[in-house]
């Protein structure tokens, strides 16, 4: 019987390497970045077509390399960053596996042109399917620009499983924006077809953040920074009044990479606790600079998730200081004695010693009702007049006030009288409001509890549904329209909603860089804020697809439903709690949310006997 474990090619090996390094454009985006990064670029370019299906190209202005390294690059396991073992302790690049190129070069067309400084001439190579195709020298600018053609062009069952390219440009943008933000002193720019996205000039962190997010982030911004031997925190938190009900904002970033940590996540919820609006998660942009000894980044393959040697320290450092800077931007109560002392810092004694007690001047001359007239001035006619005339409207004074005590007791009688009518219809109502959150009614078993949020989210959840089926949706046309401006992700997320957004009834049209104008909104929503609506529906919008992964229209409907729907606190007449329940029973599925909660809950005559005859 012959042998059966052999060697995998190398075309198959790197195949199976990039199902774990490139799941998608955005992944070889990540790793091409990184490489440029790495190579001391100060100014790099991407360029995207078709979401990256097509092509992605990087091109920076980095060391380059030689004809040897360009052709080595390509091979599995082939790194400049490390050389021994003790090197994994010390890493302080952003790729060292040497696995991303070869991974790439095995699923799609690669073309690499590089020259390094000082060079007269540099090298050109293209690789299909693993495969060189060609090699040969070239002429180009110093660094390196490398293309990539054609993804997954020999993997179909891959390709297939790509979303359309408003969702994988998404996925770019993430990725995109994960490398830009701790590297502000490094240019960036970001192409997508024929439109620059992102042109990012070198700069602050601070001038970083608000060229992705916006000029708006200025004047929410409190710094945090804080030295330790431990770890060296420096970034941004975002003011609390500024929160969002959704987990986008948030970045840790270790030793200038991504980072993913429920744990750390968890100390700036707790620094931001006291002073949070409920339900909703902080936004922070924050760099960690730890010793590479006391830290593994190697235990996941985009390397996204770390293990730390000393977390519980981290946690604590992180915590005080983000505490710290909102105590000292007057977000939270400062700890700052010295600072609230001068609060105090009055005299307690006057200057001479002596306490004086405030004097009034009082004229004891003075008669209001003094009539007479100085010497020589004769009284006007309007004095005369009130003078002989007073008696008159003091009369006039009193028949109205008997008038006014006629009518009041007229009506004390009406309500008496309608008071008794009044209390026996009441005993006719059957539903009762209890806490302003909760609807009661009698049903023939005992009673059913109905709330009304609940409830109501979920009359609202099949109305949306219903407009999606049959296409219609009365808009209501805005006086004036309004003007929204949103952050790169958000106006590129707006841009894949917009047809479901508009057969929902709004009327929104692009305006400009990441802005929308809104010249319409469904014909039920004309109480609403028409930006604040819109805010909101993509803010839980995002939420829900973290939650539940659902369609576009079921999680749209979601989010207008909880955005609009009735919310616990809020009064509610007879007639309201009517038509509540009756749109509900109306429902095809009354009885749960559309987030799978109930929206009733029923309580009989027995269960009740049962708790009063124990």
């Amino acid at each position: 019987m012959s042998d059966i474990i052999h060697l995998l090619p190398d075309s198959v090996a790197n195949q199976i390497a990039a199902g774990e390094v490139v799941q998608r454009p955005a992944s070889a985006v990540k790793e091409l970045i990184e490489n440029a990064l790495d190579a001391g670029s100060t100014n790099i370019k991407l360029i995207v077509k078709d979401a990256g299906k097509t092509l992605i190209q990087v091109i920076d202005n980095g060391c380059g390399m030689s004809e040897t390294d360009a052709r080595m690059s390509f091979e599995r396991h082939a790194t400049s960053k490390i050389k021994k073992v003790d090197d994994l302790f010390a890493i302080r690049t952003m790729g060292f596996r040497g696995e991303a190129l070869a991974s790439i070069a095995a699923i799609a067309h690669v073309e690499l042109k590089t020259k390094r400084t000082g060079d007269e001439i540099g090298v050109k190579i293209e690789i299909e399917g693993s495969e060189v195709k060609n090699q040969e020298a070239c002429n180009s600018p110093e660094g390196t620009s490398i293309s990539i053609k054609n993804l997954f062009y020999n993997v179909p069952a891959r390709r297939n499983f790509l979303k359309n390219d408003a969702v994988e440009l998404r996925h770019i943008l993430d990725e995109f924006q994960r490398v830009a933000i701790p590297n502000p002193e490094t240019a960036f720019s970001l192409h997508h077809n024929t439109t620059e996205i992102f042109h990012l000039e070198a700069g602050s962190l601070k001038q970083r953040l608000m060229a992705i997010f916006g000029s708006s982030y200025n004047t929410r911004l409190i710094p945090v920074e804080e030295n330790t031997g431990i770890v060296k925190i420096k970034g941004f938190v975002i003011k609390p009044e500024f929160a969002k009900k959704t987990r986008g904002e948030q970045f840790f970033f270790l030793n200038k990479r991504f980072i993913k940590s429920a744990y750390l996540h968890h100390a700036v919820q707790s620094a931001f606790e006291e002073v949070l609006p409920k339900d909703s998660f902080a936004s922070y942009f924050l760099l960690l600079d730890v010793d590479p000894k006391t830290i593994d980044i190697n235990i996941h393959p985009t390397k996204t998730e770390v293990k730390f040697e000393d977390e519980k320290a981290i946690y604590a450092f992180l915590r005080s200081a983000i505490k710290k800077s909102l105590g000292q931007f007057n977000i939270a109560p400062s700890i700052d004695f010295d600072q609230e002392a001068h609060l105090y810092n009055m005299p307690l004694k006057p200057v001479d010693g002596i306490f004086k007690l405030p004097t009034i001047k009082v004229d004891p001359n003075f008669n209001p009702f003094k009539t007479d007239t100085p010497t020589g001035n004769k009284p006007s006619e309007r004095e005369l007049s009130n003078r002989n005339n007073w008696e008159k409207m003091y009369s006039r004074h009193t028949d109205n006030q008997l008038e006014f005590e006629v009518k009041q007791e007229n009506t004390q009688q009406t309500i008496d009288t309608d008071w008794d009518n009044e209390l026996h219809e009441s005993n006719k109502k059957s539903t009762y409001q209890l806490h302003n959150k909760y609807i009661l009614s009698h049903i023939k078993t005992g009673f059913m509890v109905i709330d009304q949020q609940g409830a109501h989210e979920r009359i609202l959840y099949e109305r949306v549904l219903e407009t999606f089926e049959k296409h219609k949706s009365a808009t209501q046309q805005e006086l004036f329209p309004k003007t929204i401006e949103l952050n790169v992700t958000d106006f590129a997320l707006v841009q894949e909603l917009q047809p479901e957004i508009q057969s929902m009834g709004f009327d929104i049209r692009e305006f400009g860089k990441n802005t929308f104008v809104i010249h319409g909104v469904p014909a039920d929503t004309v109480n609403y804020d028409s930006a604040a609506l819109l805010e909101g529906l993509i803010e839980n919008y995002k939420q829900n697809f973290q939650e539940l992964k659902s369609n576009k229209r079921e999680n749209l409907a979601r989010s207008m439903a909880r955005n609009m729907s009735i919310k616990s606190g809020k009064a509610l007449t007879q007639e309201e709690m009517n038509n509540l329940i009756d749109e509900l029973f109306a429902c095809k599925m009354p009885y749960s949310t559309p987030n799978g909660k109930p929206t009733i809950s029923t309580i009989s005559i027995d269960e009740l006997d049962k708790r009063f005859r124990k």
